[in-house]
């Protein structure tokens, strides 16, 4: 059965969150949270990946390689905070005062936890967790005093993961790692090269880190380190 629309226009909520021992995220109703006013003008949603792009001694170019899928991010574009009367403020007398609630929420540092806190981003069909990575504030309108009357914000959330999330998303083959392999028969030095690295022709430095002389001989069992390109 659907749902009774009120007609109510959601606003952006940002709340804090905690997150417990076992890495799950919630948010902390015992503390207030901080609600838009005015909705934002949009939101970006950004995914990036990282790749190792560096380049090996006499290599005029290098391929780049998968290294991490980085953590999401929002940024927030043009949060408006009037204080010209055009907007019914409730509990709120001034534009100050409304930064600085914003901020107890997304950047005041927390003692209890060394950092600040975590937030859930609320607005619409939008649910984000993360935390303030940026805070940019441009007042736009100013009272004969200078007190402003009127600011525009853009602020950026780093997505969060748990260490759980975060080991399924990194390449733990990734060339930036260092690897312990144990030979077993049929193996050669640049054939584990080419499988660790995708280029045989690093076998004679890792040879050398792992103190061999003859890479021709290589005993089953044998454990060698894979050091992070360089």
């Amino acid at each position: 059965m659907p749902g009774i629309s009120t007609g109510l226009k959601k606003k952006l909520t940002i709340s804090p969150c905690t997150v417990d021992e076992a890495g799950n995220i919630s948010v902390d109703a015992s503390k207030p949270a901080f609600e838009a006013l005015i909705n934002p003008a949009g939101y970006k949603h950004q995914r990036s990946i990282e790749y190792n792009k560096k380049k090996t001694l006499g290599q005029a170019g290098a391929e780049p390689k998968f290294s991490a899928i980085c953590p999401e991010k929002i940024v927030l574009q043009d949060l408006v905070l009037d204080g010209t009367g055009v907007v019914v403020l409730i509990g709120m007398s001034d534009v100050k005062t409304m930064i600085n609630c914003l901020m107890d929420v997304v950047y005041k540092y927390i003692g209890t936890n060394h950092e600040p806190n975590h937030v859930r981003l609320l607005w619409g069909s939008l649910i984000f967790f993360g935390r303030v990575e940026s805070i940019a504030i441009d007042y736009t309108l100013f009272k004969p005093s200078g007190e402003p009357l009127r600011a525009k914000l853009q602020l950026t959330f780093v997505g969060w993961m748990s260490d759980q999330e975060m080991g399924l998303k990194a390449n733990r083959s990734s060339p930036d790692l260092t690897h312990i392999v144990e030979v077993k028969a049929g193996d050669s030095l640049p054939l584990l090269c080419y499988r660790i690295y995708k280029d045989s022709s690093y076998y004679m430095e890792v040879a050398r880190v792992n103190n061999i002389t003859n890479f021709r001989d290589l005993k089953p069992g044998l454990k060698l380190r894979f050091p992070p390109l360089a």
